[in-house]
């Protein structure tokens, strides 16, 4: 299986709703980066995004933050998950 990567730019949409992260106060504005990663990817619509940022990203509480924002500004939920969470070993492929 060959899994190839797209480059997500940053738009105004995505640095909109980074900004409304900020306003809901989702994110402190000292990890706005880390909203900006969010909106970026949600805005490109993948199905999912896969971080080891346990302290700002991937965190139940920020996940149905980030989620409601999404909603109230038109896009989808997004997906996040940790590494270990979407990884297949060799082991477990039919």
């Amino acid at each position: 299986m060959t899994i190839g990567a797209e480059v997500a730019e940053v738009t105004e949409g995505a640095l909109e709703l980074a900004d409304a992260y900020q306003v809901r106060g989702v994110l402190t504005p000292k990890f706005y980066d880390d909203g900006l990663h969010v909106a970026v990817a949600t805005v490109a619509g993948v199905d999912v995004l896969v971080s080891w940022n346990f302290r700002h990203i991937v965190r139940f509480d920020k996940i149905r933050l980030f989620g409601a924002v999404n909603m109230e500004y038109g896009y989808k939920v997004l997906q996040i998950f940790s590494p270990r969470e979407v990884m297949v070993y060799d082991s477990e492929v039919d």
